[in-house]
């Protein structure tokens, strides 16, 4: 009886918390926040050590060393030879969980499962170009986006942008060996990709190497690309030493009002022009349906164990499955609900997963023509060595 008892009581206090979050918060998404994020400040007993990036085990992908960056979509040449450019990519945000703030880099998690997804559906794109190389950091929690204090936000930011940060210095250092580079991101990477690219490569010889920066699937404003020194936005398929983004809704929705306060960089996939006007379907050049899954966790209070999740080989690119179109600087696509693709819809067509694979062979292509050109106008480059590390 006893024991009924305290079950009842345990479930009451739930009920009361629920309701409680629910009077202060306003909405169901809000009380799942407010009953998952972190409810310690920031304390950094609990970050995992900085990580080494001398040592295999801290980095995602690199040339040597068999990831899922590696996937080819079927039916697409496997690359082969050596490739004279670089990619650097930062991964987005896959660490779900409230322990801390930022990740502690569990190799056995699901996070490292999430970020697995990232190698092969989003890394991947690149691999016909460079050598990929993809740092795992102690990246911010997803809530440092969803009710972190302003103060611990700005913290777990910075503290996931110093592993990024020595992550490129121990690439250029070690692995670069003077070559051209791509940075490319999405999501948290973004903000990590344009930090770097302002503090660490606009304005200085590094900007000589920019192949260019697919800084994808955030906020990155016309305002922030006007502080930069040299860098600008592509103007158009084959520009280098320039950026690029783009932020993806389905036709018919769209962002939440005031989300965006200011209009943001939409460099359209299809056509590459900046602000691109839509461009039709016929000049999709095929996206790839995701591998595996992507763990979004719901109760985030659990043990981040893995799920188990298998990675297939990638499926053959659908071609000339969306027109793309600039407006207000949000890129929109077809309504994609009844297709392969859209299981990744976040909701009201929020297509932020689908910034990648809807457009990996528009990305594939794209990189290859660019590094073409770079090449093409930069002979010196091709005296300098190629080996890998």
């Amino acid at each position: 009886m006893r024991t009924i008892l305290r079950v009842l009581g345990a479930l009451l206090l739930v009920v009361a918390a629920v309701g409680a979050a629910i009077y202060f918060t306003g909405n169901t998404f809000n009380v799942i926040v407010w009953l998952n994020k972190p409810t310690h400040g920031w304390d950094p007993s609990r970050h995992a050590p900085d990580p080494d990036y001398a040592q295999a085990e801290n980095w995602a992908a690199r040339p040597g060393e068999a990831s899922l960056a590696d996937y080819v979509p079927k039916g697409v040449p496997t690359p082969s030879g050596d490739r004279m450019v670089d990619v650097f990519f930062i991964h987005p945000t896959g660490y779900m969980h409230s322990y801390d703030w930022n990740s502690p880099m569990d190799a056995n998690s699901s996070t490292e499962e999430n970020t697995k997804w990232m190698m092969a559906n989003q890394a991947s794109a690149f691999n016909g170009c460079c050598n990929v190389y993809a740092p795992r950091y102690r990246e911010a929690s997803i809530f440092r986006y969803m009710g972190a204090p302003e103060d611990i936000a700005a913290k777990a930011m910075d503290f996931a942008y110093a592993d990024v940060e020595r992550a490129f210095e121990y690439f250029l250092e070690h692995d670069s060996n003077g070559r051209p580079f791509i940075i490319a991101s999405h999501s948290q990477g973004t903000d990590h990709g344009f930090r770097l690219l302002k503090e660490k490569i606009d304005g200085t010889p590094l900007a000589e190497r920019l192949v260019a920066a697919y800084l994808i699937g955030n906020r990155i404003s016309d305002n922030q690309v006007a502080t930069l020194k040299s860098v600008h936005i592509c103007a158009n398929a084959t520009d280098t030493g320039c950026l690029i983004h783009w932020a993806t809704f389905g036709d018919g929705g769209g962002p939440e009002p005031g989300v965006f306060t200011e209009k943001l960089v939409c460099v359209n996939p299809l056509s590459w022009l900046r602000d691109g006007p839509r461009a039709p379907a016929s000049m999709h050049q095929g996206g790839v349906p995701a591998s595996g899954h992507f763990a979004l966790v719901l109760w985030a209070r659990g043990k981040d164990t893995p799920n188990g999740t298998q990675f297939e080989p990638l499926e053959a690119p659908i071609k000339g499955a969306t027109w793309a179109e600039c407006r207000n600087g949000l890129l929109y696509v077809a309504d994609l609900a009844n297709t392969p693709f859209g299981r990744l819809s976040l909701g009201n067509k929020n297509y932020h997963g689908l910034d990648y694979p809807l457009f990996h062979m528009d990305i594939r292509l794209n990189a290859e023509q660019r590094v073409a050109t770079y090449l093409a106008s930069h002979p010196a480059v091709h005296t300098v060595s190629s080996t890998v590390h």
